[in-house]
């Protein structure tokens, strides 16, 4: 079980990364069309991994790669997109609870012998659900069902690439397949320019802008893409029914985040007072006992 340990570590500098994301959607970088065409961009990178592993496979495989890639990016614009027209504490814990269940959901369809789950690993996955959404949740006012319904195509459409992703490591080597899928994020991201509002957040730029979300968007891209290549190696190494329990790990995402969030606190208070209260301190600790029974179970099965 190589891959829990390695989507552990992915999680903790997505955790990073999603700092940065809500600090730039909040303000500096708020449209999410130019914010997901920055990111898709910066997908590029991967080709520097071009003498490692990088090959040509079949044509079917190209399509199933570009594919997976655009998937990826249509996703995060949705998330992007919903985190901009509602709270993350309301976005994140649909997409943590939605997320497993429509990866199951897909993989089942598909591979249905494959995705016979023992009553261990349902055990497992009811916790890792249950501590995702406990450590993300608000006591606020009840969401109404139109609220949820583009954190729940979001999740879906995230579940969607999750599978696509590993049926392209089923096939071609690690490297290869996530260069592939990256080039086919960046041609997605180009097609974003199509869109006026999107262009202008793009280019028509002011200089002190640039400056001002350069560094921040810079350490949290390098976080986070550090973070997707280590959740797409896990993705690679793990079994077909097990990558329902790789996106039920989200939770130690919002655990690591939780951390930071306390420590940031000490120098930046409004932190503390925006993300955590003392009416929601007992209800994040029964989450993290949540997500540590069920990676304690993990362990044990190794």
């Amino acid at each position: 079980m190589a891959w829990l340990l390695i989507i552990i570590l992915a999680y903790f500098f997505l955790a990073i990364a999603s700092l940065v994301d809500r600090y730039l959607l909040a303000g500096p970088l708020s449209n999410p069309g130019a914010y997901t065409f920055f990111v898709g961009l910066l997908g590029g990178l991967s080709l520097i991994f071009t003498p490692f592993g990088f090959y040509v496979p079949n044509l079917s495989q190209i399509a199933l790669s570009l594919l997976a890639g655009a998937v990826w990016i249509l996703a995060l614009f949705l998330f992007y997109l919903a985190i901009s027209k509602s709270e993350v504490s309301r976005v994140a814990p649909a997409i943590g609870g939605f997320l497993p269940l429509f990866t199951f959901f897909i993989s089942f369809v598909f591979f249905p012998k494959e995705m016979e789950i023992s009553p261990f690993y349902g055990l497992v996955f009811l916790f890792l659900i249950l501590g995702s959404v406990l450590i993300t949740s608000e006591k606020k006012e009840k969401v109404a069902f139109k609220g949820l319904c583009l954190p729940a195509l979001a999740a879906f459409v995230f579940a969607l690439g999750f599978f696509l992703s590993k049926l392209v490591y089923l096939e071609q080597s690690f490297i290869s397949g996530f260069i592939w899928m990256r080039i086919g994020g960046l041609l997605a991201v180009l097609f974003f320019l199509f869109f006026p509002q999107i262009r202008q957040a793009v280019f028509k730029q002011k200089p002190d802008f640039k400056k001002r979300i350069s560094i921040p968007f810079i350490l949290g891209q390098a976080c986070g893409s550090f973070g997707a290549i280590l959740q797409n190696y896990s993705i690679s190494l793990a079994e077909i029914n097990q990558i329902p329990i790789i996106n039920a790990l989200e939770g130690t995402r919002y655990v690591f985040l939780l951390l930071f969030i306390l420590i940031l606190s000490r120098k930046l208070p409004y932190f503390l007072k925006k993300e955590i209260s003392k009416q929601t301190f007992l209800q994040k600790a029964l989450a993290i006992l949540f997500i540590s029974a069920g990676l304690i179970l993990l362990a044990l099965k190794q």
